[in-house]
């Protein structure tokens, strides 16, 4: 069944994000700050543009945001234009941002008594999941809404799980944040002593991969992080706003982030060396090489 979908923030995620939705043949709407940005995916995509997010939503069934923050996101829905003017009664809005648990249940709390649904649903998988339609989605708010909005995430996720109310989303993705942080300097670590070791790094990993030591970092990253290539996704500006959300989501929680802490401070060592749109395995350059 082809339903109205309105698509708002078209950055490296939701530009192809918003184009899966469309191949699936719903009806698309996409809003960008950036029209010119609207206009591309147009051009790729079949769909329209929307100059403000409140005209996107109008009469949407589903309204999708991905967009840089928790600021951005409150422009977007309840700012002079945004789209929580125009949602209407019934529908289901999903906000792909990485943002704060505390602004998720803010727009949760907001849209139940205009009279629609709210699901946080950030994803995992970088520009190369969203290119390919692979994300894994994690998801709070209510389960009809839910089940109402999972044929139409579905379009661009190999994974989706509802975790809890809202926010659950928004923490779960913290998780995720705070195992890849220790993962990454972990691998990085250790491929740096085997080549100080002198020993073949390739030959290593294709032995230890198959055991405990296997993640998908060291699957997907090793080779590109041993020739010192960077450009693979996921940026240092980004997970180290990711990291700061989750840090500071701790302190209300109780829960302690020693690793995370350090892995942090390390990320802004690359950024100070220009790394700042490098990919999360930069961490690696920071250690030396024989």
């Amino acid at each position: 069944m082809s339903h109205k979908v309105t698509f708002i923030g078209l950055g490296v995620m939701g530009f192809p994000m918003a184009g899966y939705i469309s191949k699936a043949g719903h009806d698309v709407t996409v809003y960008n700050r950036t029209s010119a940005k609207a206009d591309k995916w147009t051009s790729t995509y079949k769909g329209k543009t929307a100059s403000t997010p409140a005209e996107a939503a109008k009469d949407a069934d589903f309204i999708f945001t991905c967009v840089g923050n928790d600021n951005d996101l409150r422009e977007v829905t309840t700012g002079s234009d945004g789209a929580f003017q125009n949602v209407r009664k019934g529908a289901v809005f999903i906000d792909n941002t990485t943002a704060s648990a505390q602004v998720a249940r803010e727009l949760f709390n907001t849209a139940t008594e205009k009279g629609f649904g709210f699901l946080d649903a950030p994803v995992s998988g970088g520009q190369a999941g969203a290119e390919n339609g692979a994300l894994t989605v994690m998801v709070g708010g209510q389960q009809s809404d839910f089940e109402k909005a999972e044929p139409i995430i579905d379009c661009y996720s190999k994974k989706i799980k509802l975790l809890g109310s809202a926010g659950s989303g928004q923490l779960a993705k913290m998780v995720n944040q705070i195992c890849i942080a220790g993962l990454v300097q972990g691998l990085s670590e250790g491929l740096r002593f085997g080549q100080n070791a002198g020993l073949n790094v390739e030959d290593v990993v294709e032995v230890i991969s198959k055991g405990a030591a296997q993640s998908w970092q060291m699957e997907n990253r090793f080779k590109t992080m041993l020739n010192d290539k960077f450009d693979y996704g996921f940026a240092v500006d980004w997970m180290r706003k990711d990291l700061g959300i989750a840090m500071e989501e701790a302190k209300t929680n109780g829960s302690k982030l020693p690793v995370t802490e350090i892995v942090d401070q390390y990320y802004s060592e690359v950024q100070k060396n220009g790394g700042n749109r490098f990919d999360t395995s930069s961490l690696i350059t920071l250690l030396p090489k024989k």
